[in-house]
């Protein structure tokens, strides 16, 4: 295999001097985290996707979730003191993001907007996030991560 062609994500990382693995696996169209997972070997419950969200305010947001799970709206908006977020249509993604479905990676997009990590993640030394491409995983510390977007943990999903 040639060199790897760096994400923007990875960029990040390497700018931040932040250790991360790369996963790489065959798909050539969306998948979801759960069969991602699959694909990839990564524990279920150690493996996030990044939903991004738009307030009430019309400012954008970005929530990290275990794929197994749904984010409580509620929650969400609540922990970036918005009345309300809803999820971006999937037809805005590139052009808020930077990025296409099924490879948004919560690094790396366009702006940085406030980032919420579900804080489940804190309890993990390593978690698998995109890595800004479909067909790229990238496996980083949810500290390091949460540094570098800036963001915080909180409970955002709903509990059955």
């Amino acid at each position: 295999m040639g060199k790897e062609t760096k994400t923007n994500a990875m960029r990040i990382l390497d700018r931040n001097k932040i250790s991360y693995e790369i996963i790489q696996y065959e798909c050539d169209e969306f998948i979801d985290g759960l069969h991602t997972a699959e694909k990839t070997g990564a524990p279920v419950e150690q493996s996030f996707k990044t939903l991004v969200m738009q307030g009430k305010s019309k400012q954008y947001y970005v929530f990290v979730v275990p794929i197994a799970e749904e984010v409580d709206l509620k929650a969400a908006a609540k922990t970036v003191s918005e009345k309300s977020v809803e999820m971006i249509h999937v037809k805005d993604i590139t052009a808020i993001t930077g990025y296409v479905r099924g490879g948004c990676s919560p690094l790396g997009m366009k702006k940085q907007f406030p980032t919420v990590i579900h804080e489940t993640a804190a309890s993990f030394d390593k978690i698998y996030i995109s890595g800004g491409r479909i067909g790229t995983t990238i496996v980083v510390n949810p500290d390091d991560l949460l540094k570098v977007v800036r963001g915080q943990y909180a409970d955002i999903i709903f509990h059955s």
